[in-house]
């Protein structure tokens, strides 16, 4: 049996891959609990200096696989599915002090447009589309929807997408700011690749850094954050990394960051 989630490890890079095509990699418990153990594991693997998500097939990701849900069998009931499911894994990549990006590369749908939206960077091809499917089946946004939706295009363009379900295109969610950047489809791939080497090459112990003031910028206010910043400069700027950024612009030669 195929596993749900597949792992390469390339290059400094670690590949997740939503592996249910036949289902739109949509979730089940198993394909959950999955991509929680490898996201810790690339988490502590010191191999790996930059993350990239992604999907096998034609979709990203559905969201909920609504057929363990109705199953009576399998339903774990909505409490344990975002308690256990869900909110862990945004929790996760949220904490992850390495890059984590959004590889979309077909339909992300529910909390699988969400998952996408709480990584790092996002890129997807000029075919994607994006749905705040919940309101249509009569549920709310979850998997931080809610959260990260409103500061990414505005509370206004946020709510009328989470209430009416609109199906948004790669173009306009680049153009609205959800997105990093659009990739032309036939070189997503390399263009992709290219984007995590150059990540995966940068003083990634400052990256984990910025990740860290940008996750509190959400909630401190400018006295907290100015003081947070302070002192992750000071350590920023004690590295190995820094000292090797700062001798290859003085030796005018390409640097050769570790990560420490």
């Amino acid at each position: 049996m195929n596993k749900s989630i597949l792992l390469k490890i390339e290059n400094k890079i670690a590949y997740i891959t939503l592996n249910r095509p036949e289902v739109f990699n949509s979730f089940n418990r198993e394909m959950a609990f999955l991509l929680h153990d490898t996201l810790d594991a690339c988490e502590t693997n010191d191999e790996v200096r930059a993350i990239v998500l992604t999907g096998n097939g034609k979709a990203f990701c559905a969201g909920q696989d609504l057929k363990e849900v109705t199953d009576p069998d399998l339903n774990p009931g909505f409490k344990k599915i975002l308690e256990e499911h869900y909110n862990p894994i945004i929790t996760r990549i949220r904490a992850i002090k390495k890059p984590v990006i959004a590889a979309v590369n077909g339909v992300a749908a529910g909390a699988g447009a969400n998952i996408a939206l709480a990584c790092d960077i996002v890129v997807a091809h000029e075919k994607v589309s994006f749905i705040q499917a919940f309101s249509l089946i009569g549920l709310v946004p979850d998997s931080a929807g809610t959260f990260f939706l409103p500061r990414l295009i505005g509370f206004q363009k946020a709510l009328a997408l989470a209430m009416l379900g609109d199906k948004i295109s790669a173009e306009e969610a680049e153009k609205m700011g959800m997105i990093y950047k659009m990739i032309p489809l036939e070189s997503f791939e390399e263009d992709v690749n290219k984007l995590a080497l150059k990540l995966a090459n940068m003083p990634t112990k400052a990256l984990g850094m910025i990740k860290e003031l940008f996750n509190k910028s959400m909630t401190n206010d400018l006295e907290s954050q100015l003081a947070l910043e302070s002192k992750l400069q000071i350590e920023a700027a004690q590295s190995e990394d820094y000292k090797e950024g700062v001798a290859a612009f003085i030796e005018k030669r390409k640097p050769n960051f570790k990560g420490n």
